[in-house]
């Protein structure tokens, strides 16, 4: 069944599943069919990296999508940063106390289990060694987005995610929007000229402050990076990677490539610990004339907003909805539930298909324009495309934050001092 739009794209029904193309550019229907509620038909042992909110939140998605499927889902081990998280999230599942693990190396003890698909929700710093891991232990993953906080963690997701493809793996990114049916649909008319060449655009992610924590007398370091991990670069990536990778990732997708250069600004005005900014502004040429404004924002009491919207040689749209087309597209039927629970489903359908997904190299590159883009305002410089993904001569190509993921598994942490951000021009 298709429908037809001109301006808008309404409600569709639920039907089909989607599967990513080879890099994931353009989601599609598989038309497979399954029977919802039937007796399970398969058991997939799962674990979590990174017993948090977000972890436990994707735990239960993951659930969710299983029930749906008829899969029953057995955790079999955790891990976390914090050992009483671990424990925590293993006791609400029936994990043994001996399979709940702690500390930097806690990862390396679940990955010996029998577990066969990883769910990753730590903060985004230790998300490439952590995959890399797990691809190389021959496991299927659920990453939470972003995937790194410098250039080389993202170029090894990257590797790691051309690994999962030779190794059979099915590997899906909490970029939910790629499996959230009102964007689909935009995409796919988009995609088929449904307002001509993208020519520009906006995209924004303005809201509020997060939490902080401040540091206590007797914390280490680590644990205090680690319990703060939002208020500093080195954690998180800045909240233009954490958070406005969601909405860069829709631009990324919609254009059909990642822009060749970025040049922004940003600054810090009431933030109370860590390093990063409160704002920034970042100008992304897509190339052949494509320029996307980003812009997003951490500040109680401005004004919000979370949204992206393209104009086009003969239309325009919003990311999810909102199609001003200049002519009729045909547009599928896209599974029209909960999109946090859609992108486990689409997961575990592929793997129990043998024919894995693959979003490693969509959300690897969606998340290094974000860190381009603060590379940019922390410098106040051009930053190139080739710069951080290709020339190994840029200075940049290789620059790595510190404390790395493995500097807290060797003990050797030393955290940034709190309220000294970077200083464009002198960087």
């Amino acid at each position: 069944m298709e429908r037809r739009i001109t301006s808008a794209i309404g409600s569709l029904s639920r039907r089909g599943f989607i599967k990513s193309s080879a890099v994931g550019m353009a989601t599609v229907l598989t038309g497979k069919s399954v029977v919802f509620g039937a007796p399970a038909q398969k058991t997939l042992r799962v674990a979590l990296i990174g017993c948090g909110g977000r972890g436990n939140g994707a735990l239960d998605n993951c659930h969710e999508a299983a029930k749906e499927l008829g899969i029953e889902l057995k955790v079999v081990a955790t891990s976390d940063w914090f050992k009483g998280k671990a424990e925590a999230t293993g006791k609400k599942y029936n994990v043994p106390a001996s399979r709940c693990f702690g500390g930097a190396n806690g990862y390396k003890k679940l990955l010996d289990t029998d577990v066969e698909l990883v769910i990753m929700a730590t903060s985004p710093n230790f998300r490439p060694v952590h995959f890399e891991a797990a691809i190389k232990a021959g496991k299927h993953v659920f990453m939470e987005k972003p995937v790194a906080v410098d250039p080389p963690g993202a170029r090894k997701i990257m590797a790691a995610g051309e690994l999962a493809k030779q190794k059979g793996l099915g590997v899906v990114a909490g970029t939910q929007r790629r499996h959230q049916a009102g964007y689909q649909r935009i995409r796919h008319a988009v995609e088929r000229g449904a307002i001509g060449e993208i020519a520009g655009g906006s995209v924004w992610w303005c809201g509020g402050a997060l939490w902080y924590r401040t540091k206590s007398p007797t914390e280490s370091d680590a644990d205090y990076m680690v319990r703060n991990w939002v208020s500093f670069t080195e954690m998180s990536g800045d909240h233009i990677v954490e958070q406005h990778v969601h909405n860069i990732d829709v631009a990324n997708w919609y254009i059909g490539r990642t822009p060749s250069s970025a040049l922004g600004f940003g600054g810090r005005a009431r933030r109370k610990t860590g390093n990063q900014f409160d704002f920034f502004s970042v100008d992304l040429d897509y190339g052949d004339g494509c320029r996307i404004h980003s812009m997003c924002r951490q500040i109680n009491g401005t004004d919000g907003g979370v949204r992206e919207f393209f104009k086009g040689t003969q239309g325009e749209t919003w990311g999810g909805g909102g199609l001003k087309a200049s002519k009729e597209i045909a547009v599928p039927e896209f599974p029209d539930r909960n999109p946090y629970v859609q992108e486990h489903i689409d997961l575990l359908q592929s793997i129990i298909d043998e024919e894995p997904l693959n979003e490693a190299y969509d959300v690897a590159t969606s998340t290094l324009t974000a860190i381009m883009s603060r590379i940019s305002a922390y410098t106040g410089k051009l930053v190139r495309w080739k710069d951080v993904a290709e020339n190994q001569n840029s200075p940049y190509y290789n620059l790595t934050l510190k404390p790395t993921p493995i500097d807290f598994e060797t003990g050797d942490v030393v955290a940034p001092l709190d309220e000294i951000p970077a200083v464009p021009g002198r960087a």
